[in-house]
């Protein structure tokens, strides 16, 4: 049975066995659940200039500048523009969610290596439910999580913020000592890890090219990161085995 797993992480390689007792298995949703090479984030993050550009009525760069000032600032474009420009929440994520989600390709390996973890599984994502909707149908995820928790249900209050992370577990009756939060921003696990979560940060191939900022980089090999993997079917389908799944 394998117990440890190497991690693109400089990390010395950890017990898997750390997830045993976990009853709560919580997934991020972009870049997270599937590869950010499949660039659905990137045809978001389009969207999103399209709508600052329209909205403030600025060029290419000033909308991508305020874009990702907000982004860094709030957790979200959306928070930014909420508190700076008074924007409708609905018709923003409306509208930056038409986007062509048959990129998405089904994933029968994570699914499967999903469907093995005991306890609840749960989609906490700072988009919509209908856009988390769309990909987990795509991936072929339509019943593998009890529920999805999204932008609207977090009071659009979005990750990093602690009250969002506290709205999550006080809405579901997780334990945070019996949780594991994957995520792809190092940022959004620094809570989860203070309340006593086992956190896992998933990053592509080649990571340091795909960042998209170098802060988004930052704290990847802080403690607030217990493990780091590039796999994430063949990660969780690990943590299935050291745990007796």
């Amino acid at each position: 049975m394998n117990l440890t797993v190497e991690t693109v992480s400089p990390h010395e390689p950890r017990d898997l066995r750390a997830f045993s007792g976990t009853q709560a298995w919580i997934f991020d949703l972009d870049n997270t659940l599937y590869p950010r090479a499949t660039n659905i984030f990137r045809q978001v993050d389009e969207r999103i200039r399209l709508y600052v550009r329209r909205l403030l009525d600025v060029d290419e760069a000033e909308a991508e500048k305020i874009q990702k000032t907000f982004y860094k600032e709030h957790g979200t474009t959306l928070r930014g523009l909420m508190l700076n420009h008074d924007v409708d929440p609905d018709e923003f994520l409306e509208f930056v969610h038409k986007i062509d989600h048959s990129v998405v390709k089904p994933d029968p390996a994570l699914g499967k290596a999903l469907k093995r973890l005991p306890g609840k599984k749960y989609i906490f994502t700072n988009g919509s439910r209908r856009h988390a909707e769309k990909i987990a149908d795509r991936l072929g995820f339509t019943d593998h999580f009890e529920d999805i928790f999204d932008i609207v249900a977090a009071n659009l209050v979005p990750k990093p913020e602690r009250e969002t992370y506290e709205r999550f577990v006080k809405r579901f009756g997780v334990a945070p000592e019996r949780a594991a939060m994957f995520e792809d921003l190092t940022r959004n696990l620094v809570v989860p890890k203070s309340v006593g979560m086992t956190t896992v940060l998933v990053v592509p191939p080649g990571t340091r090219e795909v960042f998209h900022g170098e802060w988004e980089y930052e704290g990847r090999d802080d403690d607030h990161v217990d493990f780091v993997t590039d796999d994430l079917a063949r990660f969780v389908a690990e943590i299935a085995g050291a745990i007796g799944a």
